[in-house]
């Protein structure tokens, strides 16, 4: 089990996560279609290219759902009864299909259950960036944790 559980994290608690991904034209489309989104950014190369971006934007929901994907094993793997919330989801910098994409985690809070006393709240500022070192998507993510004893 990667993750862990409540009672081992810290707040302050910093992670840099190994693992990086290179946006693909392929997740991009997926992603889009899936969900449904027509959205002419993200699938008309066309559309886009008269855009102020002049290329294709990379799907925000697929930005920030890499982001909590990239995290989890360092975080939450095994450990995770349920993710309660996310907050404050904000996209400072657009991404781009060739961008690689890594994550950081900092715990920002702790909370003892009130209902469950096996188990607490802890709160995360995951933030994802590109290779340029940019932040291309930042939120916070409460999750109810297991305790370990």
């Amino acid at each position: 089990m990667a993750g862990r559980h409540y009672d081992q994290w810290t707040v302050g608690d910093r992670i840099t996560h190994d693992i990086r991904r290179t946006v693909t034209e392929t997740d991009n489309l997926l992603f889009s279609v899936m969900t449904h989104n027509p959205q002419p950014l993200h699938l008309d190369a066309e559309a886009a290219a008269a855009s102020e971006f002049g290329r294709i934007l990379v799907n925000g929901t697929f930005t920030f759902a890499l982001m909590v994907g990239l995290s989890v094993g360092d975080t939450t793997l095994g450990t995770l009864i349920a993710n309660l919330g996310y907050d404050k989801l904000v996209h400072p910098n657009p991404v781009f299909i060739g961008d690689t994409l890594r994550c950081e985690t900092e715990v920002v809070e702790l909370r003892d259950s009130r209902s469950r006393p096996t188990a607490g709240l802890v709160t995360f500022r995951h933030r994802l960036l590109n290779q340029r070192d940019q932040i291309v998507c930042e939120c916070l993510r409460t999750a109810l944790l297991s305790r370990s004893s």
